[in-house]
């Protein structure tokens, strides 16, 4: 058994950024669930105008993926934007406090629920691949809430508080936080168990085993371990997004991820990979103001990628 990752000591601007952040979820937690969603809302708003925070990448990203619109439609789907990932930073923070019941009762609307049962009774576990698009957090948390094991693997932050604080708030809501060096030891044993184990598939790092899809016509580099995963362990595999309706509460659409051993590792690896990458962007479509355009999505590319398909932003 591998050792634990060392603990980060955290700097004096880690510090204050943390207690900055803490103090702003907390003041927000006293206005009541629907005024601190307008805060966060508000306060989204404002690091788009007048902040500027990674508006050009967020511009230019989001006309890329719909050259069809006018600059005036690709503000709007900005604001929007910036607006959703204050809202859904406060709500998550929030969602410390709910039970399982409060966690089901923020949803509308479940498309394709028997896909999960169906899925876990085979006995194999299940894989769900999802997207930073609506409240990636939800998805999960819905799970979990019905009963289900849930390791959700993520990725390190660079605040040690605050990712501490984040890995907190998982932990209320039922999940197993797994870091993503840790899931080649552990998704076997989550899987064998009929647990099911949550993969977001739309950011790659640098040690992140990835391969190139289409992600909106052009290549973007993508993570593979789901498809890894649910091909070396015939795990079935679904991908989900939960998308925020006007009323505030959400739709969760889940689908099946088609996984085919042809015996050709590397082809079917690729395959799985566009094939969950091409759902992530027809979910983003039914909602574009709501994904995380704020992440440079075209930043790796492989090196003849042709001038018209390169990254918009660099």
């Amino acid at each position: 058994m591998s050792a634990p990752p060392p603990a980060r000591t955290p700097s004096l601007a880690h510090r204050i950024e943390y207690g900055a952040l803490r103090s702003v979820f907390g003041a927000f937690g006293l206005l009541g669930r629907e005024r601190a969603l307008r805060a966060g809302a508000a306060l989204g708003a404002a690091a788009y105008r007048p902040l500027g925070m990674r508006r050009r990448v967020v511009e230019r990203q989001i006309a890329a993926a719909f050259p069809e619109l006018d600059a005036a439609a690709v503000r709007e789907i900005a604001v929007g934007a910036y607006r959703h990932l204050g809202r859904v930073a406060v709500e998550t923070a929030l969602l410390s406090r709910m039970g399982p019941e409060q966690v089901i009762g923020l949803f509308e609307r479940v498309d394709n629920w028997e896909l999960v049962e169906q899925r876990l009774a085979l006995g194999r576990g299940l894989i769900a691949a999802s997207g930073h698009l609506g409240n990636w957090e939800l998805c999960a948390a819905y799970v979990a809430a019905h009963g289900v094991h849930v390791d959700a693997v993520i990725r390190r932050m660079g605040n040690p508080l605050f990712d501490a604080y984040v890995g907190r708030v998982r932990s209320r809501l039922g999940l197993t936080v797994v870091r993503d060096r840790e899931s080649v030891r552990r998704t076997p044993r989550t899987l064998a168990a009929g647990g099911m184990v949550g993969i977001l598939i739309d950011q790659a790092g640098l040690n992140i085993a990835s391969t190139y899809a289409n992600f909106f016509g052009r290549p973007a580099k993508t993570p593979r371990g789901a498809a890894v995963f649910a091909l070396r362990f015939n795990a079935p595999l679904v991908f989900g997004s939960a998308l925020r309706q006007p009323n505030g509460r959400y739709h969760l659409l889940i689908e099946d991820i088609p996984v085919v051993d042809t015996g050709n590792i590397e082809r079917d690896v690729d395959a799985v990979v566009q094939a969950y990458t091409t759902v992530l962007e027809r979910h983003i479509r039914l909602a574009p103001d709501q994904y995380f355009w704020h992440h440079r999505r075209w930043k790796q590319q492989p090196p003849n990628t042709p001038p018209e398909l390169r990254d918009p932003v660099g």
